[in-house]
């Protein structure tokens, strides 16, 4: 591992701490690209203004229309965290702006897969609906928004995904109106909004729209805020990047969430997790509350989920959120034994003796006839991260009449566009991908189980192309050396209060150290006695296993651990740059 130092520009340091940010926030800052204080002001004023949003006025008019004519409306909603707080918030948002009919859909993940589909347009249809609203997606679903519009639906699609193809709007889905922020012609500047920010967006237009019409005024107007505590928790768990318009919703609904002004729902998720909502960070949003939402469209039904969302009976909501907690418990258990047979595997796919013995290929792809479709993609994550590879990790569909259809997950590494690639694949190898679809780093696609050996070699292919060895060499941007006067837990809380994710990182420190001794704890963990500057500090290294040399450049993050009440610094170790 290449532990690289981010570049923190002095006069940006400057102008931070003359506008009173603490020095080492202001030397985090400034090395996340915030120059001046007022790119830190996190109101709601500062968000992008809706109508600059392609389609959003127009899907506003079509909603208000609706409304007026007391039409049946139907979200069809994606089934994993983003798609999840996304059909809440439309639900709620829509009932408070006078939606007296609103129902929902959830695509089942092994028998529908993903998007809308001709046959979920039908049962929307079925179920007597006049507007088919899609969150989370829709603007790859062609056919289905065909079929919709054919049965005489009114369709909306809102989305964040890339175009089937971004160059040409033909290949765009037929509906009424579409918002999302990477469609052609979209001027939006945060092209990195989850879907659950566009619907919620949407409800802002839609408001303004009904505003314009006389149905209340700015004073009686309803309050659409109450509804950021989800949509922080769908864009952080999206994993969307962090830009400036993200991090303020996010921080608009953490301040709700630590204030208690949030759904029942959620208070019974934090619960459920151990956190506390007074306190919530991002990383109870990433790590607690959004896995147990997410489990349920994983292995059971993500209604349950959208439910937990959705009511407002605290007695409802802590009893799906411990059957949430519970599916969450059985998904890391089938994690774990996928994981472990998925390293074997890997293993296998290392370089021989030789020149590049240990070193695996430059791009991986797993299956095993016994891996659940619902847990590849997380699987495919822990790979990447052990072997800084893109990885892909298949398993049988579960679908009626498609048990000859293999359904992979893939995630990758910077510097590989992973849905660019499956692109490439699909146009040098026709018919190899019956579908296919994603992000940059994430994405998924579809094949027959007999075409999995020219997949794989055909990413690979791309891999060796696209790919050199300082991109396959794992780095890690840190912060550099930690002043010993900021090894204190009140700046732990300090920074954890702040807004972290993708693209706006952790603070991640990085130095040599002494190893004063090192210990396994759960047979997985590395306990270290460090110190730092001198003085004496803990250190945990999770998931970490080898020894470590007397001194090494390591980097951490900054923690506090409590021991007979008392609360002491404590270093998280992310890597360790150590010279063969």
């Amino acid at each position: 591992m290449k532990l690289i130092e981010r570049d923190i520009p002095p006069r940006a340091v400057w102008a931070l701490e003359q506008a009173g940010v603490h020095p080492l926030l202001a030397r985090l800052f400034a090395a996340r690209g915030v120059n001046g204080h007022d790119e830190l002001d996190d109101g709601l004023a500062r968000l992008l203004p809706p109508g600059s949003l392609k389609g959003a006025k127009e899907a506003a008019m079509l909603l208000a229309d609706a409304i007026a004519a007391d039409r049946r409306l139907c979200i069809v909603a994606d089934y994993d965290c983003d798609g999840a707080t996304a059909c809440a918030v439309a639900v709620r948002g829509l009932r408070l702006l006078g939606a007296k009919h609103v129902d929902y859909l959830v695509p089942d993940r092994v028998v529908d897969g993903y998007g809308l589909t001709p046959p979920i347009a039908r049962r929307v249809k079925e179920r007597g609906a006049d507007m088919l609203i899609t969150v989370d997606n829709g603007i790859a679903s062609v056919e289905g928004v065909a079929e919709a519009r054919a049965l005489g639906l009114k369709v909306l699609v809102t989305d964040h995904h890339l175009p089937a193809a971004p160059a040409a709007d033909s290949a765009l889905p037929n509906a009424d109106v579409i918002v999302n922020p990477n469609q052609p012609g979209c001027a939006f500047e945060s092209k990195s909004m989850a879907g659950v920010g566009v619907m919620f967006y949407v409800l802002l237009a839609l408001r303004a729209e009904l505003r314009h019409r006389g149905a209340f005024d700015a004073a009686t107007q309803p309050k659409l805020d109450a509804l950021l505590p989800l949509v922080a928790l769908g864009t952080v768990a999206d994993v969307v990047k962090l830009d400036a318009n993200n991090r303020r919703l996010v921080a608009q609904g953490l301040k709700r969430v630590r204030a208690g002004a949030l759904q029942p729902g959620l208070a019974a998720l934090f619960s459920a997790a151990g956190r506390q909502a007074r306190v919530a960070t991002t990383f109870d949003f990433g790590f607690a509350l959004g896995p147990r939402i997410n489990a349920a469209g994983r292995l059971s039904d993500m209604t349950l989920g959208i439910e937990c969302l959705l009511t407002d009976d605290a007695g409802r909501a802590d009893e799906l959120a411990r059957l949430l907690d519970g599916i969450n418990r059985e998904r890391r258990e089938i994690e774990g034994g996928m994981r472990d047979q998925a390293f074997v595997i890997a293993e296998s796919l290392l370089a021989p003796d030789g020149e590049q013995a240990g070193e695996p290929p430059p791009a991986l792809c797993v299956f095993d006839a016994g891996f659940h479709e619902g847990v590849v993609g997380i699987v495919a994550s822990r790979l990447k991260d052990r072997l800084h590879r893109p990885t892909f990790v298949f398993a049988a569909s579960g679908a009626p009449g498609k048990a000859h259809e293999l359904k992979g997950s893939g995630r990758s590494i910077p510097g590989f566009h992973l849905r660019d690639a499956l692109d490439l694949v699909a146009k040098r190898h026709p018919g190899v991908l019956l579908r296919f679809g994603g992000h940059a780093m994430a994405a998924g696609c579809t094949l027959d189980a007999e075409a999995l050996p020219v997949f794989e070699a055909a990413l690979s292919q791309v891999a060796r192309e696209w790919l050199d060895a300082a991109t396959l060499t794992r780095r890690l941007e840190t912060d550099g050396p930690l002043a010993p006067e900021y090894r204190r837990t009140d700046l732990v809380d300090t920074l954890h209060r702040e807004v972290w994710g993708q693209g706006f990182a952790a603070p991640t420190f990085s130095e040599e150290v002494e190893v004063v001794s090192q210990r396994l704890v759960g047979e997985k963990h590395l306990a270290l006695k460090l110190k730092h500057h001198g003085q004496p500090v803990d250190g945990i290294w999770f998931g970490h296993t080898d020894p470590l040399p007397a001194r090494v450049k390591l980097a951490f993050r900054l923690d506090a651990d409590e021991w007979q009440g008392v609360r002491r610094v404590r270093f998280l170790v992310e890597g360790a740059e150590i010279q063969d």
